[in-house]
């Protein structure tokens, strides 16, 4: 568990490095992955190595590698962005890039990681996400880590000739169970 930030039962989470540029960049440039974060365009291997050094630049993103105890094998991606101190809110973002490891709760596990980080040590009252109608399996994983139906950008993102919805969901610190976390001392 090199490097290892927050560490989970199956898995941990630790900061996104060079090494894990190529992993980033298959995954971004993914058609299904690519139309589910709401991007229009693939990324250069320049774009992505900029955005992974990026950030760690300021205080107002928390990203991090998704690494399973189990071979410390990387799959994907999790953090807070956008992360406002005097509101005390951050948006969320989860990745799940290697597909293979789809469906075993895997983003859950980081999700909680995540957000009890971000309530417990960042002192954050607010974390919110969006996600758009079509992404069920998102939808699911976000529900049990615990965030809560806000609200409905209607019609406000294109994709294969169709509007979709873009649903917002949040969570509030005292609405957060830590021991749901799944945080090995």
């Amino acid at each position: 568990m090199e490097k290892a930030f927050l560490v989970g039962e199956r898995l941990y989470l630790r900061p996104l490095d060079e090494c894990d540029l190529d992993r980033c960049l298959c995954w971004i440039n993914d058609g299904e992955i690519l139309t589910t974060l709401g991007r229009r365009t693939p990324m250069s291997r320049s774009m992505e190595r900029e955005w992974l050094l990026g950030q760690y630049k300021d205080d107002t993103t928390f990203s991090l590698a998704i690494v399973l105890r189990d071979g410390d094998r990387h799959i994907g991606n999790a953090g807070l962005h956008g992360i406002q101190r005097v509101d005390r809110s951050a948006e969320f973002g989860l990745l799940v890039g290697d597909k293979t490891e789809w469906g075993k709760g895997y983003g859950t596990q980081a999700g909680r990681l995540v957000i009890d980080h971000g309530f417990r040590q960042l002192g954050l009252h607010r974390i919110w996400l969006r996600v758009f109608a079509f992404n069920e399996r998102a939808h699911r994983v976000y529900e049990k880590i615990g965030f809560t139906h806000e609200g409905v950008l209607r019609e406000s993102y294109y994709a294969g000739g169709t509007f979709h919805d873009t649903v917002v969901m949040s969570i509030l610190a005292s609405e957060w169970k830590s021991d749901e976390a799944s945080v090995v001392e």
